[in-house]
């Protein structure tokens, strides 16, 4: 196989994408919803809002709020979220192997989130897998969140690479338009969304439901030499 350019990376998200955590949020923003007595959240709402920036949906859901406050709500959330997935913590099928072959191969690994960082290190240090990765980019990162290109774009940034030469991986919607905007490929992982609906995005150039029918060297081949 052509070895792939020094610049190759792949940009992964990190909730219902590398770690199957997506019901776990779900039942988060439930009990979060019912401790401000408010509705349940709903599988509508969590669709709607999967992979936006945290501080926004709690502007959102309780109207004006100061950055400090609605990182305090964030936070509170989040923290009912660690609380239950952490006695099931898992990754999503394959990705261990998936992305260890990958960084034998020289491709550069980002993790970009719409999560915190608490979240972001509770997944990665979950997975035991910190050291593989080159760089991550969180919801605080960037002024805005997906679907705006930001955080993909500061995750290419800080791995030194082109977004022409960058392969994004998401579960959601707003990640695979991020990533459009951007200006990158990606390959849809349908954990929770079928990938066959993600991959309507005409930048979507793989899809499988996780990482197990995935080849690192294949996609490199394809569209990194």
């Amino acid at each position: 196989m052509t070895a792939p350019r020094k610049t190759a990376a792949f940009i992964f998200d990190i909730d219902g994408t590398i770690i199957d955590s997506m019901p776990f949020h779900l039942r988060a923003w439930d009990a979060f919803f019912a401790r401000h007595r408010l509705p349940a959240a709903g599988a509508d709402f969590f669709r709607r809002t999967a992979g936006r920036n945290g501080a926004d949906i709690m502007r959102e859901v309780f109207g004006p709020l100061s950055d400090e406050e609605a990182r305090a709500l964030v936070r509170e959330k989040e923290s009912l979220y660690r609380e239950l997935f952490a006695p099931e913590f898992r990754e999503i099928a394959g990705f261990t192997t998936f992305v260890s072959a990958a960084k034998a191969m020289g491709i550069r690994l980002a993790c970009a989130s719409a999560g915190d960082p608490d979240n972001i290190e509770f997944a990665l240090s979950g997975l035991g897998l910190r050291e593989l990765f080159d760089a991550t980019v969180g919801a605080y990162d960037v002024e805005r969140g997906k679907p705006e290109p930001d955080m993909f774009l500061l995750a290419a940034e800080r791995v030194g690479t082109r977004s022409s030469e960058c392969l994004v991986f998401e579960d959601a919607p707003l990640g695979i338009e991020a990533a459009r905007r951007a200006g990158m490929l990606a390959v849809a992982i349908g954990t929770g969304i079928p990938a066959d609906e993600l991959a309507a995005s005409g930048n979507v150039v793989a899809q499988a439901p996780n990482f197990g029918p995935l080849d690192a060297a294949s996609l490199i081949e394809r569209h990194f030499v």
